[in-house]
């Protein structure tokens, strides 16, 4: 006896089907482009005057720059801690309205304790999943970057990774982890040459590749069916969670 080849569907009593539907290539892959250079908002977590990971975000500017993107460094000194202070802060406000205005972020923090320090968590702690009807990371690039002041960790870039998928960003697969920062940079705070150096060149041409090949489809990537199923309002009680 053959073997019947036909192919069943299955029976999915618990799908509501007008919701699923078939993938859009259009909006997979559209066919007109926005040529602006990719906007991207770089964060980084020591607010020392010789900080390394400051250092780390200005020569990653630098190669964006090279690159085509335009780039937006945030300055996290005066910025409050997220427990009972004023969401209308001005450094507060600033941050949100560059998370908006950004296609793409790089978050660089210094790995102390075995983690990412207290002062770029403060900064993201800062970006709210969603304000109004707008999720201010979902769908965007992120690269993820870490200075050890002793031998090279990737514990702060593990814990920013996930931080990342949290707020539902596109994380890059490379990543930069620069060992022994305080012999890499000469006193002005340029980077020496290095394969430290090379690597964090990678990881900008990464993110402009990802940032290029996502932005005009970040809202579809990230639409979900479970989402399209609950109403608006349902859906903000859930993603703000006020009362944690």
């Amino acid at each position: 006896m053959e073997k019947d080849t036909k192919v069943l569907r299955s029976d999915l009593p618990n799908l509501d089907e007008s919701l699923l539907g078939s993938l859009d290539l259009n909006r997979l892959f559209p066919k007109e482009i926005t040529l602006h250079p990719p906007r991207i908002v770089l964060l980084y977590g020591s607010v020392r005057e010789r900080s390394y990971s400051r250092f780390v975000t200005e020569e990653a500017a630098r190669i964006l720059n090279k690159l085509g993107a335009e780039t937006r460094i945030f300055d996290p000194r005066g910025l409050p801690q997220p427990d009972g202070a004023k969401e209308d802060h001005p450094k507060v406000k600033e941050l949100r309205d560059l998370v908006l205005w950004a296609e793409g972020m790089v978050w660089t923090s210094p790995e102390r304790h075995g983690a990412m320090t207290s002062i770029l968590k403060a900064q993201i702690d800062w970006i709210p999943l969603s304000m109004g009807a707008v999720r201010p990371t979902q769908g965007k690039t992120l690269a993820v970057m870490q200075v050890s002041g002793g031998s090279q960790s990737f514990n702060a870039v593990n814990q920013m990774r996930v931080l990342g998928r949290w707020m539902r960003m596109i994380t890059i697969p490379n990543q930069s982890s620069v060992a022994k920062a305080y012999l890499e940079f000469e006193e002005d705070g340029r980077m020496k040459p290095s394969s430290y150096y090379d690597r964090i060149v990678d990881v900008m041409e990464e993110l402009m590749k990802f940032t290029l090949l996502t932005r005009e489809c970040a809202d579809y990537l990230v639409d979900r069916y479970s989402e399209r199923k609950e109403s608006a309002e349902e859906l903000s009680k859930r993603v703000n969670q006020r009362s944690i």
